[in-house]
């Protein structure tokens, strides 16, 4: 006798019932004002990247890049972006750049914070594993589903879904690298009369800067590759030019925009990763000469 399987627990009934009658009625201002923060700094790194001219900014990233790691980088990132520009991809990319810095920024004010929770509670560390073990394998489509019907469409909400999708690196690197030093270090702090605040931001984070600067960065990538599925609510940039090609069978506008997110997405990791790097190892020796020039016109 076959396995009455036509008795189904319908739990998608239930579901939809919590979500539409208990969930989004009674909750609706406090999703509401989440949206505020994430809308008003999204809008305006955006508003910043849109308005300043792409010389500029590309003038920026070369700075960065050879401050950063080296001179030969940044003429590869300004080779990459004027790429970019003259693939007719500027203001979108702009658009996924804001998106990404966004969540990143929201991602580490949280995710930083979950971390340090973390390591100093084993208690919170194990009840938050499973969640962030259930964050990190759930596919990034379904994020969509709850967010559309709590947030609605469009950019912020497509910002809200990548900072949840992107956060659990940042927790995990974080938690990790806390718990990682020595406890004979924090022993001695404490022996010399220092506060566990003061060994938390002296000791720990300092030492353990380079596990969560690795997260930021496992973080950073995470949320590029969410702002582009978020593109299927509305939320613009890159993921709008690659699904626009898609839906047109327009092979070659999905390509190029592939390309730039591809693109963002190298200079991005590039830059995040010099700044977990010694600083003597970051700078090249003729941005060294001439920073040691200028000190000593000065003096």
């Amino acid at each position: 006798m076959p396995f009455p399987f036509e008795y189904l627990f319908r739990l998608d009934n239930y579901i939809e019932y919590f979500v539409r009658e208990l969930l989004i009625p009674y909750t609706r201002d406090f999703f509401q004002a989440i949206r505020i923060p994430v809308d008003l700094i999204l809008s305006s790194i955006e508003s910043v990247l849109q308005i300043l001219p792409p010389l500029v900014i590309i003038a920026i990233i070369l700075i960065l890049a050879w401050w950063l790691t080296s001179f030969r980088t940044g003429l590869i990132s300004v080779a990459a972006l004027l790429f970019v520009g003259f693939l007719g991809l500027w203001g979108p990319a702009m658009t996924t750049t804001a998106m990404v810095i966004t969540a990143v920024i929201f991602c580490a004010i949280v995710g930083v914070r979950l971390g340090i929770i973390a390591a100093r509670s084993d208690t919170f560390e194990s009840g938050i594993r499973p969640v962030l073990d259930a964050m990190q394998t759930i596919p990034a489509f379904v994020y969509l589903v709850p967010i559309v019907m709590l947030f609605g469409v469009g950019i912020v909400p497509g910002v809200i879904a990548t900072i949840i999708f992107a956060l659990p690196p940042i927790i995990r690197l974080t938690n990790l690298g806390i718990r990682q030093v020595r406890g004979e270090l924090v022993e001695a702090g404490f022996a010399f009369g220092a506060t566990p605040r003061q060994v938390l931001f002296e000791i720990q984070v300092p030492l353990a800067i380079r596990s969560i600067m690795a997260g930021l960065n496992q973080t950073l990538m995470l949320a590029l590759s969410m702002v582009v599925i978020a593109a299927l609510i509305g939320a613009g940039g890159l993921g709008e030019t690659v699904y626009v090609g898609l839906g047109r069978n327009d092979v070659g506008l999905a390509a190029i925009g592939g390309i730039g997110i591809v693109i963002l997405a190298i200079i991005l990791d590039r830059l995040t990763q010099a700044i977990t790097r010694p600083r003597s190892s970051k700078r090249s020796p003729f941005f060294m000469r001439l920073q040691s020039l200028f000190r000593s016109r000065r003096s």
